[in-house]
């Protein structure tokens, strides 16, 4: 293993990235792929066939009549085979009538007494609503499989000394990788060579990346600083995170809502009381109102048409469809339809501090000088030693005299004193900056009770503290926090528009959580919490708010996302444990999205109500018409596979 190594040196590395560069798409362009997209669909291509040769028999049945019902059973079976089938194997497998073969014996119905062109026309036009049904499908799992598609699933593995770019999946036990600076480790494993600050927030919680030597364990997801790492493989894995998300999307297909399956229930009562109807009608309607057979039979048909809920099976499932497509497009993965569903009744958002709510990047946020000290002299010498390191600390040292354009001073003899910090001679003198363990060593004399006192007050607010040592003489301290997101504030903002509550869920200390949650706005801040605690929180606001959902990223939050109405895990900086457990994935950890997706949920399921009391109107329209005024089979087809096709466009509205 070692040997590998050693053959295989840094200047190997090449710069780059293992993920291509993204190409903004042109929106017209899109669109035209998406036509195009439409029209390669199988089931569009089976309703068009039906369509034209519908057309066909209707345009040869002034020369031929023969020939036009040739065409005619073509479009019969263009437009009607998958459906036959379909139900024939509900019908067999589940024993339940469905909407597919209602639909196709009212089509061979019309057919028997005469009504080709009217049976064809139910044909084409109930195929046609279930192209566009199965579109909004398939444009769904278009629109999660191209997200998941931005996330890089390579690594690079050393084999006889060659840098090899292989599969995540294909990477085993004991295998040698190396990673560059600032990618994703791609495996869990034990560093064999190289020194790097690793940033594993998503894993731990800890806000501030930690040193990683030969012999550290790295986890998979964590992001490597600006060393490169020689990373021996310990647990293989079938496949990456984010490829288990879509595994995970596959399965949640099972997850219907709670609104289809009282559609599902419903439809098999239903389509077997409209079955018994029309027998009825056919069978004992002519003995009590003496009808005749034939304008029985009709009549049958008629109402087996129009009875069909076909509009009322079609309003939820593409509603939601196409806001989850809508969303996925966003950076943001529903994991199935019923999330979508609840996310609608959302009346609070929980989010979880570190990694959710900051961006777990340190910055100066206090530097205190001694007596006889100036503060930006003093913070230039620091950062001119600091520069030297590739430790997140002392980078953000140097981004601060940087921004307040500090010039750095010529450093010499810079050294890392290992597990505690850096030294260096700027302007002849000795400079040290590390960790403040060295004021437990002073004499208890005034001056180290105030830097005592100083310490423990940065460190009350949560911050990271370091002693600035001029020789063996304290020279300051300064202190670093982590970062609130730049969209956080404004991610509250939105939340509060649209009447939700926010609260936030930290096991950090009560002085950090609360400074934080002033700075955002959150509503209700809950502290020093264990992931038990969370859960315990959760089912709190459960229970006097409703519906909560809750955002985190780390394996402590996993409890908490399980427990809330709809989970939400961040998807560039999330565990895969938080991943898993998530109902929803933000995959660009943009948290200012999830107001607009609660406003899309919202809307999904407006549109859902009114697609279903559309449908059941025109159903009872057209049936009382049917009994009291009488109306012709065609002007039945086309009320109700017009509807189906009017819910089935409304709901397509929400892929804007």
């Amino acid at each position: 293993m070692m040997g590998n190594i050693q053959e295989f040196t840094a200047t190997n590395v090449k710069e780059g990235s293992l993920s291509g560069s993204e190409k903004k798409p042109n929106p017209r362009r899109k669109r035209r792929m998406d036509l195009r997209s439409m029209l390669r669909n199988s089931e569009m291509q089976a309703a068009i066939l039906s369509g034209v040769l519908m057309l066909g028999g209707f345009a040869v049945g002034y020369v031929s009549e023969v020939i036009s019902v040739i065409l005619y059973i073509l479009s019969y079976a263009a437009g009607g085979w998958l459906k036959a089938k379909e139900g024939v194997e509900t019908l067999i497998k589940e024993r339940e009538l469905d909407v597919n073969l209602l639909m196709v014996a009212a089509a061979l119905g019309a057919a028997s007494i005469g009504y080709w062109n009217e049976g064809a026309m139910l044909i084409f036009i109930f195929a046609l609503s279930g192209a566009l049904e199965s579109y909004t499908m398939e444009r769904s799992k278009k629109d999660i499989s191209s997200l998941m598609a931005l996330k890089p699933e390579l690594a690079l593995r050393i084999e006889d000394g060659k840098m090899v770019q292989v599969s995540i999946d294909e990477l085993k036990v004991h295998d040698l990788i190396l990673v560059k600076p600032g990618e994703l480790i791609p495996a869990d494993g034990v560093i064999q060579k190289g020194d790097s600050a690793v940033n594993q927030s998503s894993i731990t919680g800890e806000s501030v990346p930690v040193d990683k030597t030969p012999g550290d364990e790295v986890f998979t997801g964590t992001l490597n600083g600006e060393g490169v790492l020689y990373i021996e493989v310990t647990q293989s894995s079938d496949a990456t995170v984010f490829a288990k998300i879509i595994r995970l999307v596959e399965e949640a297909e099972n997850e219907v809502p709670q609104s289809e399956r009282f559609m599902k229930r419903f439809e098999g009562i239903y389509a077997r009381i409209v079955v018994a109807v029309t027998l009825i009608i056919i069978f004992a309607v002519p003995f009590v109102f003496g009808w005749s057979f034939s304008d029985s039979f009709y009549k049958a048909m008629v109402f087996l048409v129009v009875a069909s809920p076909c509009a009322l099976v079609a309003s939820i499932m593409p509603a939601l469809l196409s806001a989850i497509s809508n969303r996925a497009r966003h950076g943001i993965l529903f994991k199935g339809g019923a999330h979508m569903e609840n996310m609608a009744l959302t009346s609070v958002v929980a989010f979880d501090k570190t990694g959710t709510l900051t961006a777990g990047e340190p910055q100066v946020t206090d530097l205190i000088a001694a007596e006889g000290y100036n503060r930006n002299e003093l913070l230039a010498v620091i950062a001119s030693v600091e520069q030297m390191s590739e430790h997140p600390l002392a980078k953000a040292i140097v981004r601060k005299a940087e921004k307040e354009k500090l010039g750095l001073l010529p450093a010499e003899s810079v050294t890392s004193v290992t597990g505690w910090g850096m030294e260096g001679m700027v302007g002849g003198k000795q400079w040290r900056i590390g960790k403040t363990d060295v004021l437990d060593r002073m004499e208890n004399d005034q001056e180290s009770a105030y830097w005592k006192q100083q310490r423990s007050l940065l460190g009350a607010e949560g911050k990271t503290v370091s002693v600035i040592m001029d020789g063996d003489q304290i020279a300051g301290l300064i202190a670093l926090q982590d970062v609130v997101r730049p969209q956080a504030a404004a991610a509250i903002r939105k939340l509060h528009s649209i009447g939700v509550k926010v609260a936030m869920l930290t096991g950090d200390r009560s002085e950090t959580a609360q400074v934080i949650g002033r700075q955002i706005g959150v509503d209700m801040i809950y502290s020093d919490l264990l992931p038990e605690e969370k859960v315990q929180y959760v089912k709190s606001l459960r229970d006097e708010y409703g519906h909560v959902v809750m955002v985190g990223d780390g394996v402590n939050d996993a409890p908490a996302l399980a427990t809330a109405t709809v989970g939400m895990g961040m998807g560039m900086s999330g565990s895969g444990t938080a991943l898993e457990v998530a109902d929803v994935v933000l995959m660009n950890d943009n948290i200012e999205e999830i107001a607009g997706t609660i406003q899309i949920a919202r809307r999904a399921r407006r549109i859902i109500k009114q697609n279903m009391v559309f449908a059941i109107t025109v159903i009872l329209l057209l049936m009382t018409s049917n009994f009291v005024a009488g109306i012709a089979l065609p002007l039945g087809v086309v009320g109700h596979e017009g509807s189906t096709i009017l819910v089935i466009l409304n709901a397509l509205r929400l892929l804007r």
